[in-house]
């Protein structure tokens, strides 16, 4: 199948798999004699599979360790739930990270009149004037 069936049945744009087999993420797949790329279903099920890893905010260097893994049959599910438990620790840190900016915005938010007046603590605090 073309590039462009490829991208529909594995649900990512056709710029992205280029850029994928681009940077070695997967191999290039075969070529037609007009030199257009040829997908079989193995492709679109690998190209699947990085959309989902991608989806859950793995990185590239992730991805493609995880492709590794995918493909080895000797390969040991440890190694996996390594990867997998750091992207959570990842994930748990951001939440956090998200958490403490949004008690901050609210407290400028409470502090702030939103009236006619100029005065504004959250432009204060954003130059790093203490408003208080």
């Amino acid at each position: 199948m073309n590039i462009s069936k490829a991208a529909t049945r594995s649900g990512l744009p056709a710029k992205t798999i280029r850029y994928y087999e681009e940077i070695g993420l997967v191999a290039p797949v075969t070529r037609r004699a007009n030199r257009y790329r040829d997908y079989g279903v193995q492709d679109v099920r690998t190209l699947s599979f990085l959309k989902r890893a991608r989806n859950l905010g793995f990185s590239v260097e992730d991805c493609r360790a995880l492709t590794a893994l995918y493909t080895d049959r000797d390969r040991k599910s440890a190694d996996v739930r390594a990867l997998a438990t750091t992207r959570m620790l990842d994930i748990d840190r951001k939440i956090n990270e998200l958490i403490a900016m949004r008690h901050t915005l609210k407290h400028l938010v409470d502090r702030c009149g939103g009236d006619e007046l100029p005065d504004c603590p959250i432009l204060d605090d954003l130059t790093g004037h203490d408003a208080q």
